[in-house]
Formats: C-alpha cells, structure tokens, sequence
C-alpha cells in the first residue's frame, strides 16, 4: 500500500479510500471478508455516507469496527448533506447538516468522524454559514477534518477564505471526479468533474483530491463498447470516440505492462501530478486484488500525455 498525508490531518492516508457504498448488513460475510481483506494489505480509509443504503453502510461499518476493536486504526471518510425524496435539495442548513452528523455518529457506533464531506452544494447558503457550522462541529468533538464534495472551485476557494479570515478551519480536500475518462456531461444532478481551471489549480496549489468513480463505472474493464449500448447512462457519459481511443491505449499499454486496462486507468489517476486518494469500489475479492495491484504500476510523463491524448509520441 502506498500513503499520503493531507496538510491539517496529523496521520498516514492509504492512497486508496475503499468505498463501502453497497456493503450492508444484509451481506454482512462478504462486507467483512472485503474490510478485513483491504485492511490486510494495508488499507486504512474508508468511505461510506449517511445517504448510502438508507444507512445500511454506515451501520455495517460500525458493526465490523465494534467486532475488530479497530477504529483507532480506521480512517472514517463519511458524508453528508445529499438530497433525498422528502427533501430534493441539498441539505446543507445548519440544522440538516447537525442532523446527518449525529445520526452518522450513531450508526457508525463512534464518537467522531475523521473526515466529513458535504456530500453536495448549496450555492443559495452562504460558504462562511456553511464554514462556521462545521467549526462548531470540529469543536465539538464530532469532526476531525472537513471538506467538499462535488462544490465547484470557487465555492470552494469562498469556504477557505472565509475560513482563513475568521481563522476557522477549513476543508482540507476536494471530492471531484476525475477519470481517464472524460464525461461528456453529468452522471447525476448536481455532481461536478475537475474541469482545466480546477485541475491547474490542484496542479499549482497541490489540494489533495479524492476522486469519486476514479475508474468511471468500469469504461475501461472490457465490458463497454461501441456496438455495446445496453447500458444508456454509460452510453450518455462516456460514449465518444476520445474515450474509446483513451481505452484502445489503456489496452495497450496494460499489454505491454502486464496489466489490464483498467489498471492501467486507475494508475493514471494514481499518477497526477497532485496528491490523490481515490475512491474505488470494487464488489468482489477480484476486483479489489485488481486495484490494490494498480498501486504497482508505473508510469512515464510521456505515457500519461499519451493516455490522455496529449501526444502520439510513444516511449521506446
């Protein structure tokens, strides 16, 4: 495994966040059977959301952490504020945010979250209402670090200012998409990819980013083709002739590397040229083995312009 650290985090990040979306008390053999084998290789973070499985992840985490006496050793990602059918907005009031954050507490069996982030944006609540909740929160005991989720750049650069000048704490990271492949438009409402401006500023400020669907929802695992259009939101985000030429090169250089392209895809974000900790979300013991062998690759300056498209030079 590899590790990072994030400035305002005082210890050692996995460099792979394993989400836990789908884990549930329902399979909860096989939810601690992944758990126990992530952490085995020296995985440490974990995501999970208090809008995931009406909170079935969250309840399943705090089951595994009271039956492993571990979470000391866990580093909680978890997350709040998302829409739901009650209420189709974000939910990111001081009131809703203080609700998900007690209720998160209670289902993960703990005291305090690692890292919180807003699971969407608001741009109607002011960033310094949102900032100064937060803070309330951190001092509580509730929180250790907080940061955002699917805000665009300069709703993010207003909380930290705002944060800065009140001498508040502010979010540590961004949770943005971002992919070899690149989407053509949202997978779903209200959810934001790193655009060029962001991607520069990441670039000259070295912001920790935490990609979310860092291998875009399987593109690059074999199952997605031109002619193969069952699947009409894959079809909708990704469908393009870039993407397929980026997964053409992904093929080949994963051949010429022992990999699969989908490793390959995942190297790519692994490899920016900031601090990543992507979130992946392998279902099966395969799947995890698959991305946990990703940390392994390496790659060129020149090969990461030719995935993207930057250069048909080829390394010798």
């Amino acid at each position: 495994m590899n590790y990072g650290t994030v400035q305002g985090i005082d210890r050692e990040i996995s460099q792979l966040v394993l989400g836990c979306m789908l884990f549930t008390p329902d399979t909860m053999e096989h939810s601690y059977s992944m758990l126990d084998e992530f952490f085995a290789a020296g995985g440490n973070a974990l995501d999970s959301a208090h809008s995931y499985g009406g909170g079935d992840s969250e309840r399943l985490l705090g089951m595994w952490m009271k039956n492993r006496k571990n979470r000391s050793e866990v580093f909680l990602v978890d997350k709040g504020g998302h829409p739901h059918s009650a209420v189709p907005r974000p939910r990111l009031s001081p009131e809703e945010l203080a609700h998900d954050i007690h209720e998160s507490l209670l289902r993960l069996q703990t005291d305090y979250i690692d890292l919180f982030l807003l699971h969407r944006d608001d741009p109607e609540i002011p960033a310094g209402t949102i900032i100064e909740h937060l803070n309330q929160e951190i001092r509580a005991g509730n929180l250790r670090a907080i940061g955002a989720s699917n805000w665009e750049l300069e709703r993010l650069q207003e909380a930290n200012n705002y944060a800065a000048e009140h001498g508040l704490h502010g979010f540590v990271v961004s949770s943005n998409n971002i992919s070899l492949a690149v989407p053509m438009e949202p997978m779903w409402k209200g959810v934001v990819s790193v655009s060029e401006t962001a991607w520069e500023w990441h670039n000259e400020t070295q912001f920790p980013l935490l990609p979310w669907s860092s291998q875009a929802r399987g593109f690059f695992s074999g199952r997605f083709a031109p002619e193969k259009r069952e699947n009409r939101d894959m079809v909708r985000v990704y469908y393009n002739d870039a993407n397929f030429e980026r997964l053409r090169r992904a093929q080949t250089l994963g051949e010429k590397k022992g990999y699969t392209a989908i490793q390959v895809s995942l190297a790519f974000v692994l490899h920016q040229p900031f601090p990543t900790f992507p979130l992946v979300g392998p279902l099966t013991h395969e799947e995890l083995a698959s991305c946990l062998a990703a940390l392994a690759i390496q790659l060129s300056p020149n090969e990461m312009r030719r995935l993207n498209l930057e250069t048909d030079d080829i390394d010798s």
